[in-house]
């Protein structure tokens, strides 16, 4: 296994030669087609333009843009030049990325030339060191310099700062070395069982933990081909799995669903499809037994991460029965450790909900430049504190109930909001749920939920009112539902249930 992300690129390379590592769609459908071979030469290119820029090892480096071959090369070639990436959320705004490069004091970004009507380059203003993400990103000639450079990077360098997608507060950095990155993504690329020539749809946003590292990084370990997607559309994933022979399709459960629930899905030839991995509080079994049965996944996995564990905590496995996939987020992965523990720190018995903690080889190294914050989510005893809510079951399978923040409580009893959305999702006429806690003057909170209807059907608030208080317990049932077009989320497909909270009158 190679050390480094620097030397992996150079050693994929060497391994997989003229294989397509690179597929890029484009927006005029004319696809660029980059072997490991010539993927490795650019990234030497972009590292020369990257010294030639005056980058020194241990800067960070910024980059601003939606998934591409740029990304992939400018990316990585940042990292091949001793520098630690830095992505930025596409959706931010101009502030919230000036505070970003600000933080991490970045003395250049990349950043996408006009794209969708956003003009990234003029949200940031006058700043200095602001580079155009097109091909003059490869066009330095490599000089032994680079070859110094990437041979001199050690597996316990800083990699990446990848900061948090400030769901609440300011983002923070979280900072992981080359040797975290590729250990945890060597781990996940065995256990989801990603093979050489395998077709990747990287439809996760590369500027998020999981479509950089469990989509780039995986794929250079085991000689997948990476098909950046830059925006999700349905009818496009629908177009580019049938054009090219997809196998491997990653993704929240709402990319699932939206394909299912395509009008033309049955006119498309989606039999190249074979592996699928998800994750998130609610994943309803029928989604997994539907994937199986009306998709051609014979491999479908659930998993639980953060930044913060370099993406991965837990993961199912691929004998994983359907329930056991779709209600837990599966074991930790090997050579870590989880734990559900109360308020005091103390592990809690089996199936009592608590905080998950972790502890291991991929937990951070501390949140950038702020000591007070990682000391506050790494224990004296080297524990990450999640700030999640999980019970772990008698086989070592962690499911998630909620965050510690999303909990309300309603006339003494604590509520978990992704139990309720749980139910709320088996209904035939819902598409999504989210629950909330609201004020209550008598048991001082109650839930509300915001529900989407599935295409074609209609969601009547008695009926799905009666239908919880069938299944759940009736302090647990929403005392208001209000029907919803789309849930608010962040890039990363978060429900930002601080705009529901907020939106709640």
């Amino acid at each position: 296994m190679s050390a480094t992300i620097a030397a992996l690129v150079q050693d994929a390379a060497a391994k997989y030669g003229d294989a397509e590592a690179v597929v890029d769609p484009g927006p005029d459908g004319t696809a660029r087609r980059v072997s490991f071979a010539r993927l490795a030469e650019l990234v030497r290119r972009a590292a020369a333009g990257c010294l030639a820029r005056g980058v020194e090892p241990g800067d960070r480096v910024g980059i601003w843009a939606p998934n591409s071959l740029e990304w992939v090369v400018a990316a990585l070639g940042a990292v091949s030049a001793g520098a630690a990436l830095v992505p930025l959320n596409t959706r931010f705004k101009g502030d919230e990325a000036s505070y970003v490069l600000h933080k991490s004091r970045a003395p250049f970004v990349f950043v996408t030339p006009p794209f969708l009507g956003t003009d990234y380059a003029a949200m940031l203003g006058d700043r200095d060191g602001v580079v155009t993400l097109d091909e003059s990103v490869w066009a330095h000639d490599p000089t032994a310099a680079v070859d110094e450079l990437v041979r001199g990077i050690g597996p316990d360098d800083v990699g990446d700062v990848i900061f948090t997608s400030g769901t609440t507060g300011r983002p923070k950095g979280v900072v992981t070395t080359h040797a975290q990155t590729v250990g945890v993504f060597d781990t996940w690329s065995d256990v989801v069982g990603l093979e050489p020539g395998d077709r990747y749809l990287v439809v996760n946003p590369f500027f998020h933990t999981f479509g950089y590292k469990a989509g780039i990084i995986a794929c250079l370990l085991r000689g997948a081909t990476i098909v950046p997607q830059p925006v999700f559309d349905v009818q496009a994933v629908l177009e580019l799995i049938e054009r090219e022979r997809i196998t491997a399709l990653p993704g929240p459960p709402t990319l699932y669903q939206s394909i299912l629930d395509a009008p033309d899905r049955d006119s498309r030839d989606l039999s190249s499809l074979r592996l699928a991995v998800t994750g998130a509080a609610v994943v309803p079994v029928a989604l997994v037994e539907r994937m199986r049965d009306e998709l051609s996944f014979s491999t479908v996995l659930t998993a639980y991460g953060l930044t913060e564990a370099t993406g991965t905590v837990t993961m199912c496995r691929r004998d994983d029965d359907p329930v056991t996939i779709a209600t837990t987020s599966g074991r930790a992965i090997p050579d870590t450790e989880v734990r559900v523990v109360d308020s005091g720190n103390n592990p809690v018995a089996t199936g009592e909900p608590g905080e998950v903690v972790v502890r291991g080889y991929n937990v951070m190294q501390g949140y950038f430049e702020d000591p007070e914050a990682t000391a506050e989510t790494i224990d004296a005893d080297g524990w990450l504190h999640t700030g999640d809510i999980g019970v772990l079951d008698e086989r070592g399978n962690l499911r998630i109930t909620d965050r510690l923040k999303d909990m309300y409580v309603v006339g003494g009893f604590n509520a978990y909001p992704a139990e309720i959305e749980q139910v709320l999702a088996t209904h035939p006429a819902v598409a999504e749920a989210a629950v909330v806690g609201v004020p209550d003057d008598r048991l001082g909170e109650v839930g509300k939920a915001f529900v989407v209807a599935r295409p074609g059907a209609t969601v009547a608030a008695d009926e799905l009112t009666a239908y919880c208080r069938e299944r759940m317990a009736n302090y647990k049932v929403p005392r208001s539902l209000e029907v919803v077009d789309a849930l608010p989320r962040n890039a990363s497909g978060k429900v930002l249930k601080f705009e529901l909270r907020g939106g709640v009158r």
